[in-house]
C-alpha cells in the first residue's frame, strides 16, 4: 500500500490547489488568498535553494508574529529543510547557544531584535543574516534576497519521521533542548485536535500567542489551514485588538493562555463587545481559574481546556466545554490517537485512580527526541515509546487528568515555561551570591511568578531591583525573579539537595 505523503508542505500544497481563492491570511489589514501564499511560499523556497539550504539544514527566524513565520516553515519544508522559531524574549547569550546548537544556515530577523542578534553575531555560525522588514547595516533585506526568483516547482518529498521543525524548550540542566517535531507529529497532532475540538472550513482563527511557541504555531493556526479557514495574525498580543477582531472578522476560534483572557475580560468594552461568533477557545499554558471560566461562561463563550508539551506537538489532553466545572482543574481526557497513564516511581507501574504519579504519553506526536542530545532522549523516551512529561497528576474515576506537580520544578509564568536550573545559573554569577534556589509561587495575573532565595557572600548586600537589573541582559524579563529572600545558608537534605519544599512553606504567602 503506498503512503500519503503528508509533510507540512505537501498538505499545504494540496490546499493551494483545492481552494486558491479562499482567504488564508490576514496581517495588518492585508489578506492572502491561499493561492497567493503559495506563491510566496514557492518563490521563498527557490531563493532559500539557490542560497545553499540543503535537506536537512536549518533556517531560522527571531521576531515577532509575522507571516513569514508560516512562510519560511512552509519554503523550508518544501526543501526538506528544517525550521527553527526562535524566542523573541531570550537575550544575546540565550541566542547564541541556542542558534550553535542548530546550526542554523540562515537567519531572518525583524527590526526590533537585530541589535540582539548583532551583540553576538560574531559568534554565532549563521552563513546568511536576512532582514525580515527592510534595509539594515550588514543585513540583506529578505525581499532582495527572494527578488524575482520563480516558484519552485519541485518539491522534496518527506517521511512522517522526517524533523520539520526543532522547537527550544527550556532545560532543567541550565541548557535549552531542542525538541525534534517531525512531519507526522504535525500532522496527527492536527488530527487530535480536528477530532477534539472539530474544525471547519468555515473558521476563522485569531492567532495572538507568540508562533515559537508550541502553542501559539499549533493549536489553532496550521489546523485552519490544513481545512481551508481563514487565520487572522496579530504581531503580538493586544486585548483591545482581540475584541476588536473579533468583532470585525467574526473570529470563530482561537488559542490563548489564562492570562491573556484575563486581560481581555479587564476591557473597558468587554461586556458590552460582539463575540458572538466565538466557539471554541482553546486555553492552555496553565490551569484556567473558576472566576474566569464563569466569566466566559456568562457571555455564552465556551472555553476548551488541554495540556500538552513542545515534546507532544502538544497533543495530550482535552477538556471540552461540557466538563469544564464539572471536572474543574482536570485537564481532561487523552486526545483521539494520544495514550496516556499515571505511573508509580519504576516509571513503567500504572495507577489507580486518585493515585498521584508520573504523566507519561505514547502516540504518534511524540517529538522524535532532543536535538544533539542522545542522553536526554533516553532519559526522556523509553524503549516502549512512552514520553516521561516530568510532571505529577493523577486520573480520576472517569479517566480525567488532573496536574498537581512538576518532578521538574518548572515555573509557569504568561504560559511560558521557566526552568529554575537555567535562572539559578545565572544568579549564581552574581558577585554577591553564594548560593539561589529559585521555585514558582501563584499569582492572580500570571499564574506564577519566579521566587529567589539567596545566602550571601561575607560583607555583601543586594536587593531585588539590583538583582533584576544585573540579570537584565542575562536572562529574558519573563525569567526575572519578582521576589528576593535573603538567608543565611539554603536548607538542605543529608545528600545535600536543596530542600524547595522547605523553603516554599517558609516563604510562603
Amino acid at each position: 500500500m503506498t503512503k500519503a505523503d503528508i509533510g507540512l508542505n505537501s498538505w499545504f500544497s494540496r490546499r493551494v490547489q483545492q481552494t486558491p481563492d479562499r482567504p488564508a491570511l490576514t496581517f495588518e489589514g492585508t489578506t492572502r488568498s491561499y493561492r497567493e501564499m503559495g506563491d510566496a511560499v514557492n518563490r521563498l523556497a527557490t531563493a532559500l535553494k539557490t542560497g545553499g539550504i540543503c535537506r536537512g539544514d536549518r533556517v531560522g527566524y527571531l521576531g515577532l508574529n509575522n507571516p513569514l513565520y508560516f512562510d519560511l516553515l512552509f519554503a523550508a519544508a518544501r526543501l526538506g529543510a528544517i525550521f527553527v522559531p526562535l524566542n523573541f524574549r531570550l537575550t544575546g547569550p540565550e541566542l547564541d547557544y541556542i542558534i550553535n546548537d542548530a546550526g542554523v544556515h540562515t537567519l531572518v530577523v525583524d527590526g526590533p531584535h537585530r541589535p540582539v542578534i548583532d551583540s553576538v553575531r560574531d559568534r554565532l555560525c549563521c552563513r546568511r543574516f536576512l532582514s525580515a522588514d527592510g534595509p539594515a547595516d550588514g543585513w540583506q533585506p529578505i525581499t532582495e534576497f527572494v527578488g524575482d526568483a520563480a516558484p519552485l516547482a519541485d518539491r522534496v518529498e518527506t517521511a512522517e519521521d522526517d524533523v520539520a521543525v526543532i522547537m527550544y524548550t527550556s532545560g532543567t540542566t541550565g541548557r535549552p533542548k531542542g525538541a525534534m517535531l517531525t512531519h507526522g507529529n504535525f500532522w496527527w497532532a492536527n488530527i487530535n485536535g480536528a477530532l477534539g475540538a472539530d474544525w471547519s472550513e468555515k473558521d476563522v482563527s485569531l492567532v495572538m500567542a507568540p508562533l515559537f511557541h508550541i502553542g501559539g504555531l499549533n493549536v489553532t493556526p496550521l489546523s485552519c489551514l490544513q481545512k481551508g479557514g481563514h487565520v487572522v495574525l496579530h504581531r503580538a498580543f493586544d486585548p483591545a485588538r482581540f475584541i476588536a477582531d473579533v468583532r470585525e472578522y467574526r473570529v470563530t476560534t482561537t488559542f490563548a493562555v489564562p492570562a491573556m483572557l484575563l486581560f481581555v475580560a479587564q476591557q473597558p468594552d468587554f461586556e458590552a463587545a460582539d463575540m458572538s461568533s466565538l466557539r471554541v477557545i482553546m486555553c492552555g499554558g496553565a490551569p484556567v481559574p473558576e472566576p474566569l471560566l464563569r466569566l466566559y461562561n456568562a457571555r455564552g463563550i465556551p472555553m476548551n481546556q488541554g495540556y500538552g508539551l513542545t515534546e507532544t506537538a502538544p497533543s495530550g489532553t482535552y477538556l471540552g466545554p461540557d466538563f469544564a466545572l464539572a471536572k474543574l482543574g482536570s485537564a481532561g481526557k487523552p486526545m483521539f490517537f494520544v495514550d496516556l497513564r499515571v505511573v508509580a516511581e519504576d516509571g513503567r507501574t500504572p495507577l489507580g485512580p486518585n493515585e498521584r504519579g508520573e504523566v507519561i504519553m505514547r502516540g504518534p506526536n511524540i517529538m522524535r527526541g532532543y536535538w544533539n542530545k542522545p542522553e536526554a532522549t533516553a532519559a526522556a523516551i523509553d524503549t516502549e515509546g512512552w514520553f516521561h512529561s516530568g510532571d505529577i497528576g493523577y486520573l480520576d474515576e472517569d479517566g480525567f487528568l488532573y496536574i498537581c506537580d512538576r518532578l521538574k520544578d518548572m515555573i509557569i509564568s504568561g504560559g511560558e515555561n521557566i526552568y529554575p536550573a537555567e535562572v539559578e545559573a545565572v544568579l549564581y554569577d552574581h558577585p554577591a551570591v553564594a548560593e539561589v534556589a529559585i521555585f514558582g509561587e501563584p499569582t492572580e495575573k500570571w499564574g506564577e511568578s519566579v521566587t529567589a532565595v539567596a545566602a550571601l557572600k561575607p560583607g555583601t548586600s543586594l536587593d531585588l531591583e539590583t538583582l533584576r537589573a544585573w540579570a537584565t541582559e542575562r536572562l529574558a524579563r519573563y525569567k526575572l525573579p519578582t521576589r528576593l529572600e535573603i538567608v543565611t545558608a539554603l536548607t538542605r537534605n543529608p545528600a545535600g539537595k536543596v530542600l524547595k519544599f522547605e523553603l516554599r512553606d517558609r516563604f510562603k504567602r
